[in-house]
């Protein structure tokens, strides 16, 4: 279950916990007052410690606690403030992701001054040190954990699985007894949800969008890609992908075995670029 620092509540929670949720991230983001302001949180940092605290005193199977880095005039110093804050409070799954500048956005509309692409390395590289010797193992392009916490779901949906999404904004994908691919996203306001309007849309993956979306997902974990997946989640041959899996393999963004794909450390570094490969033309 997601939850915003600012809404962690001791009954609440005791009581999901109860009905079965075993797993709580928690939107941290930052844990400066100042980049918070700058990206419209409404919580502080004590309230995120807080939440976090609550979330280990509960029992849970596990919670995580979700970071960005990258954010506007970030110092290689505040990223990794931030890290050590976290690491702190000892959560066994960590999300560490870039911002990324969305359309229909504030910081779209204005857009903010960010670090540059050196200082981007600097900070993920370091950060990544400073994980890494606290304990956490990388699996995924923005996700760390230590050793058996890797989170079940967020791998279910990166190996392309189903899910149902729910709840306000919710997002879910199912796989139809056809094969074909049917993607939902649930009302995001809450009262069109309330009043019962709970899709807002239902849209059928296209085949030739189905590499793309297989592969976006799949390469985004470290871990080795059997390539036997490809045909049973997509339905489509593998030869249908040989020309563009010939290409990355090219670049040196990939290698293949009679069995696997893997993503090498250069396809890791130009990742974008790799997945533009799969793109329906």
């Amino acid at each position: 279950m997601e939850a915003n620092p600012g809404t962690v509540e001791t009954d609440r929670f005791s009581g999901y916990q109860r009905a079965g949720v075993n797993r709580i991230s928690i939107g941290v983001q930052s844990f400066s007052s100042e980049k918070l302001t700058r990206l419209g949180r409404i919580h502080g940092p004590e309230e995120a410690k807080r939440a976090a605290r609550l979330a280990a005193g509960l029992g849970l199977r596990s919670f995580n606690l979700d970071l960005m880095h990258g954010l506007p005039d970030q110092t290689l110093e505040e990223a990794l403030d931030d890290l050590r804050q976290a690491i702190t409070l000892n959560p066994p799954h960590l999300s560490w992701y870039q911002l990324t500048i969305e359309p229909n956005t504030l910081f779209g509309s204005h857009p903010p001054v960010l670090p540059d692409d050196d200082a981007l390395w600097d900070i993920f590289a370091q950060g990544h040190a400073l994980l890494t010797a606290a304990g956490y193992q990388q699996y995924e392009t923005s996700a760390y954990a230590k050793p058996g916490y890797q989170c079940q779901h967020n791998l279910n949906y990166w190996r392309f699985g189903d899910y149902l999404g729910i709840g306000c904004g919710a997002h879910g994908k199912i796989t139809r007894a056809d094969g074909s691919i049917l993607r939902t996203v649930k009302t995001r306001h809450p009262c069109g949800y309330i009043r019962g309007t709970y899709l807002d849309q239902r849209n059928e993956v296209q085949a030739e969008d189905l590499p793309f979306e297989f592969f976006m997902n799949r390469f985004r974990l470290l871990e080795p890609a059997p390539r036997s997946e490809f045909s049973a989640y997509t339905g489509l041959a593998e030869s249908a992908v040989r020309p563009q899996i010939d290409w990355v393999l090219a670049q040196g963004y990939l290698t293949e075995t009679t069995t696997y794909w893997q993503v090498t450390e250069h396809g890791k570094l130009f990742l974008n670029s790799l997945l533009e490969g799969f793109l329906a033309e």
